[in-house]
């Protein structure tokens, strides 16, 4: 690749801190990071393993930002960070034995039908309810299985931790999103690191980003703080379609839907 000019770090940057607000909002800043590093030229896979790393940033950011708050006490969660750690751990390995084929043609609807349950609930999430698991039993169940999935696949990790929260839990949809933050941060360790070590890391690209995901992570947590369920039950719907959308259109399903 050639050496990037100044106009387009600038952009990559840009782009991030949009991606990381919303990414701490809702998940799915990968929808607007991964096709700006594809831009650039880069091959899919470095644009994938460029994308991890900046994206740790962001959602550490977040984390950071609802700790701080007192959203977050990390001590409560550390089985569910290593369980959720293993899990991820265990999706990077599997790329290499099993396809993600039909794994990649659910998940779309099942995106869907997040935003659908969101939709005919609208009020869900607004307070804590009664929980349907402890946090223990989701800890050991939940968060190895989601986790394994963002190892493996990754499009809608951020809704699948909060939504699975507030459903088991009966956690408010403000603190499930900080603590989506913290296990999608968990979660996206292990296929960074392998990424960066088989030298799929355009760095000085991701020098450019990591700012930028900063900063969106930082501010897209504070909007979370100050608004509460009003602003991400919205987010997660909008982000849920999107994320679907792409998803399929990558799979070439519109078009075979609209082929005369």
């Amino acid at each position: 690749m050639e050496n990037p000019d100044l106009i387009t770090l600038l952009a990559l940057f840009m782009l991030a801190l949009v991606a990381g607000a919303i990414d701490a909002m809702a998940g799915g800043g990968g929808l607007l990071t991964v096709p700006g590093l594809l831009a650039t030229g880069m091959d899919p896979i470095s644009a994938l393993g460029t994308n991890k790393l900046q994206g740790c940033f962001g959602t550490a950011a977040a984390t950071f930002r609802f700790w701080r708050h007192k959203r977050l006490v990390l001590s409560e969660h550390l089985v569910g960070i290593g369980a959720t750690l293993a899990g991820a751990l265990a999706g990077a390995v599997a790329v290499f034995f099993i396809s993600p084929h039909h794994l990649r043609t659910l998940i779309p609807f099942l995106l869907i039908a997040i935003a659908l349950w969101l939709l005919c609930q609208p009020r869900l999430g607004d307070v804590a309810r009664k929980a349907r698991l402890s946090p223990l039993a989701y800890s050991l169940t939940m968060l190895p299985l989601i986790g394994f999935y963002d190892g493996f696949l990754g499009p809608g990790t951020g809704s699948f931790y909060a939504l699975s929260a507030v459903a088991l839990l009966g956690l408010s949809l403000e603190e499930a999103t900080a603590r989506a933050k913290l296990f999608n941060f968990t979660s996206n360790l292990a296929p960074t690191l392998y990424f960066a070590l088989q030298g799929k890391v355009v760095w000085l690209y991701a020098a450019a980003m990591v700012p930028g995901m900063i900063l969106g992570g930082t501010l897209g947590a504070h909007l979370v703080l100050r608004h509460g369920a009003r602003l991400v039950r919205p987010m997660l719907v909008v982000m849920s379609l999107a994320m679907s959308a792409k998803l399929l259109w990558d799979q070439g399903l519109f078009t075979a839907i609209l082929k005369p």
